[in-house]
């Protein structure tokens, strides 16, 4: 009986160690990131002169069902200190409630005012953003364009830092920083802030640097028509039309420029399952977005770093899947491995330990460091971080299978509540994403690592504690926000709604 056993404990283990191995390494990649991003600290593009005249520029707001930031967008745009003959802002409003009357209002008040605005609501939502941005590319009739979500609040000054880039012909797009107006607001508005700092800090910056491709992000950027549309223009055969267009734009040889000293705030999501829809999104779409290009990149006349690099980022959120796997293995292989491989513990799974949570850990300690001013104090939250990126294995796994097996899908907008200081009230509000599917078996995991946990001390398993701990909490983590979250309170009951746009 034992031997049959065995070649069943020897694949738990080749199966285990090999999903190890693939996050060890996506793990080392981000150690990589960091090492790009030191040496390349002295890289920063120079500032060129201001351009005489200032070219015409047409600023686009995509909105569906926005009624708590919409104005705030607005106003700031109207804001901007530019040429008011030079400036002209479209708000493409898909609003299906009482936005679309608010925004109306606001709209007319800025062209009293002597602002170029105009109000675009599409009655046929093909598309969703993609198909807004398209629908109002086709009336602007400028050569450079911004993009601003309902949530951002571009400073007076993001024009004019940075129009001057595209004195270059050869300049296609400006990615702008985001900062957050409600960092602080609570835990877990904190750890989105610090995921979005490694993105924007390190791996934006070391990509950029580097010769490397990189993305727009839907938003706080500056694209030339011309880059747009030799690219094939805006398509929403993924979620992510941000990512597929600037893959697509820089295989036709467009130059992209970042900005990480152009700070754009923005409002991240106060409501884990707004978060959840947000992660689902982009997962999803960025598998798409492989799907679709990653041939083609691969048989482009590129650098083979570029191409290295650029599989590593469109196939990244593969590794979401691979924790979830390696959720399932954690027990029996630890069995397995009392029985047949406990001499070898030390060596092979420290080190991949070490290797897909330590680089992860050294990516974010970076990012907080390049972030500047109380670095230090931001660290405490790297175990809640952790966790986060763990729990949120299941719901992101859910997107890459999907991204796998079908194009496109609904855009599920996250929604946003103007809601920036600690203790402002956002479970009133009219708009709530709905309960993400992944919270039940998000808490079946907790469950099932918690008795894995117990029986690893029972049996002195000491090297293997922290690697179970550490998917234990994470999965008890988002288990228990989700579940907080999803609580009524009052009338929230029927004001609840499943935001889609």
């Amino acid at each position: 009986m034992e031997l049959s056993a065995l070649p069943l404990d020897l694949v738990v283990l080749a199966l285990y160690y090999s999903v190890l191995a693939v996050l060890a390494l996506y793990g080392l990649h981000r150690s990589y990131l960091v090492s790009v991003y030191c040496r390349t600290l002295r890289r920063a593009p120079p500032r060129p002169e201001d351009p005489e005249p200032w070219p015409d520029v047409t600023v686009q707001l995509p909105l569906y069902n926005e009624y708590y930031v919409a104005e705030r967008l607005i106003d700031a745009v109207c804001a901007l200190d530019y040429p008011r003959d030079r400036l002209h802002v479209q708000v493409l409003d898909d609003s299906t409630d009482e936005t679309r009357t608010l925004v109306a209002e606001v709209v007319e008040r800025h062209r009293r005012a002597g602002i170029s605005i105009e109000h675009l609501h599409r009655t046929d939502r093909t598309g969703y953003k993609a198909g807004a941005l398209a629908a109002g590319l086709e009336r602007a009739g400028s050569d450079l364009l911004a993009v601003f979500d309902a949530d951002f609040i571009p400073p007076p000054d993001f024009l004019k830092r940075a129009v001057p880039y595209f004195a270059d012909p050869a300049v296609g797009m400006v990615q702008a920083r985001w900062e957050h107006l409600n960092r602080d607001f609570s835990l877990l508005t904190r750890v989105e802030a610090i995921l979005l700092d490694g993105h924007f800090l390190i791996e934006h910056t070391a990509r950029h640097r580097s010769g490397c491709f990189f993305n727009f992000n839907g938003t706080a950027g500056l694209w030339r028509r011309d880059a747009i549309t030799q690219a094939g223009g805006w398509q929403h055969d993924t979620l992510t039309e941000d990512l597929d267009l600037s893959y697509r734009a820089q295989l036709a040889g467009w130059r992209f420029i970042y900005l990480p000293d152009l700070e754009t705030p923005s409002e991240l999501p106060v409501d884990i399952h707004g978060f959840k829809n947000q992660q689902h999104r982009w997962a999803m779409g960025s598998v798409q977005t492989g799907r679709k290009l990653l041939g083609r990149l691969l048989r482009a006349r590129l650098p083979w770093r570029v191409k290295l690099e650029a599989f590593v980022h469109l196939t990244n959120n593969g590794s979401y899947l691979l924790m979830l796997l390696l959720s399932l293995l954690v027990f029996p292989a630890m069995l397995a491995r009392r029985e047949h491989l406990s001499s070898t513990l030390l060596w092979l799974d420290l080190p991949m330990f070490v290797a897909a949570t330590g680089s992860v850990l050294l990516f974010y300690i970076a990012s907080q460091i390049a972030r500047g001013e109380g670095w230090a104090s931001r660290l405490l939250f790297l175990p809640a971080l952790m966790g986060l990126g763990i729990g949120l294995s299941v719901n992101n796994t859910r997107a890459v299978l999907g991204g796998l097996l079908r194009r496109g899908g609904v855009f599920h907008r996250t929604p946003k509540y103007s809601v920036i200081r600690p203790g402002e009230g956002w479970r009133f509000k009219r708009y709530r994403a709905g309960r993400s599917p992944s919270m039940l078996l998000e808490g079946f995991l907790a469950l099932y690592l918690g008795v894995c946990l117990v029986v690893a001390w029972q049996q002195r398993m000491w090297l293997s504690l922290p690697f179970v701990y550490l998917f234990f909490h994470g999965y008890a983590y988002v288990f228990l926000l989700s579940v907080l979250s999803s609580r009524p309170r009052g009338k929230q009951r029927a004001l609840r709604v499943e935001t889609s746009g």
